[in-house]
């Protein structure tokens, strides 16, 4: 009977990413569709945009989703066309007059510039990975994300900003300003830092050279070599005074 159970919890554990991938996509959709599927508020609106082409509500709608659809296109072949700057200007211009809304649009924004792998300078490639140790090298580490290397004076001390993201869902997270000489590059790009959280640790991190460790093991082994040279010099000095009283 023990067997049985367990044969049944391993094929429940290996079905059970597709399970879990099944049941959000299928909240998502209809979510989707609650919102703004066909007789919602925004299927209404969708469907108003088909001009009532057709007797049948349905096909109306769809219509109307295809014309929204294409325009979307159309704006897409206009930021790859190089118009993007414009645009977004333009939409900033007019979402940011309208009180309250202008907050909502501001914050989505700045979501979507820190998400957007366009290659811009506020996006989430621009930021660097790197390496923040709590104390000083030597002590506990974190990977996190630097979205500015502009070091910021807080009396005599000079800190950065760094951003440490949440695990598994590596949206949220804090931002810290620590010492400069707390921070040191890492390695594996912004791609790598998001495996490593989504995976809450299973997909290790790129570690870092071994270069630091090697001089330091050299400076040992040269204060180490050193109390032997002088031990090796001091039985001439002796020999000298052997010499001395043989004399006498």
């Amino acid at each position: 009977m023990g067997r049985i159970l367990r044969v049944f919890l391993s094929g429940v554990i290996a079905l059970l990413p597709i399970m879990v991938t099944v049941i959000v996509t299928a909240w998502v959709g209809s979510l989707v569709v609650s919102y703004a599927g066909p007789g919602s508020f925004l299927g209404n609106l969708i469907a108003s945009l088909g001009f009532n082409l057709s007797g049948s509500s349905t096909i109306t709608y769809f219509i109307g989703l295809g014309i929204i659809v294409g325009l979307i296109f159309v704006l897409g072949l206009a930021v790859e066309a190089g118009l993007r700057t414009w645009i977004s200007n333009s939409f900033d211009w007019l979402m940011m007059r309208i009180p309250l809304v202008s907050n909502v649009y501001d914050l989505s924004k700045r979501f979507v510039e820190i998400m957007d792998r366009g290659g811009d300078e506020g996006s989430l490639k621009s930021m660097s990975p790197v390496w923040c140790f709590f104390g000083g090298e030597g002590s506990a580490a974190v990977l996190a994300l630097m979205p500015s290397h502009e070091p910021v004076a807080v009396g005599e001390h000079s800190y950065v900003p760094v951003l440490i993201p949440s695990a598994p869902v590596p949206i949220g997270g804090a931002l810290v300003y620590v010492p400069s000489d707390w921070i040191k590059p890492a390695e594996g790009g912004v791609e790598r830092l998001m495996n490593v959280y989504v995976s809450m640790g299973v997909t290790p991190p790129v570690g870092l050279p071994s270069g630091p460790k090697a001089t330091l093991a050299g400076t040992s082994k040269a204060s180490t070599a050193t109390p032997a040279a002088s031990k090796k010099s001091r039985p001439p000095h002796k020999r000298k005074e052997r010499t001395g009283e043989d004399a006498s």
